[in-house]
């Protein structure tokens, strides 16, 4: 058995409301929706939000702050965890990370200096922080930070 051949038993299925199926079944005549009005008719009702003409919610609160677009969200990831994933290797690069499924695929990496740094070892990134760019320097590594 496969996870797209599990199923619900018929048991478990909610049965649809059947209206308008006579006045036995319970929801037959005006399909208890009342006797006319706007949430009778086919379509109707308000859309959401809309509060009956009152000034809604979103447009009595202030709008605040402002969503900066040059904003660049990178994916960190700690140098300690990059020499224990890649050990015995000198040179760890971006498409390396990549592969291995560390960050995310195409995203913008930063490393960040937890964790310890034993072996000399040159490492790719966007960006590094000063106590991991330190560490990579006294091992006899590289930082190398890429553009993009």
């Amino acid at each position: 058995m496969r996870l797209h051949e599990l199923y619900a038993f018929p048991e478990e299925y909610k049965q649809r409301r059947r209206i308008g199926r006579g006045s036995g079944s319970g929801s037959g005549k005006t399909s208890g929706k009342g006797h006319k009005g706007q949430n009778s008719r086919a379509g109707g009702g308000v859309r959401p939000g809309f509060e009956g003409g009152q000034m809604p919610l979103a447009r009595r609160l202030p709008k605040r702050g402002f969503k900066n677009p040059f904003r660049v969200e990178y994916e960190a990831v700690n140098v300690g965890r990059l020499i224990a994933l890649f050990e015995g290797k000198d040179e760890i690069t971006l498409a390396d990370m990549y592969e291995r499924g560390v960050v995310k695929d195409g995203a913008p990496v930063k490393v960040l200096g937890n964790g310890e740094v034993t072996q000399a070892v040159t490492i790719e990134a966007h960006r590094f922080s000063a106590s991991a760019a330190d560490k990579i320097a006294k091992a006899g590594g590289n930082a190398k930070a890429v553009e993009g």
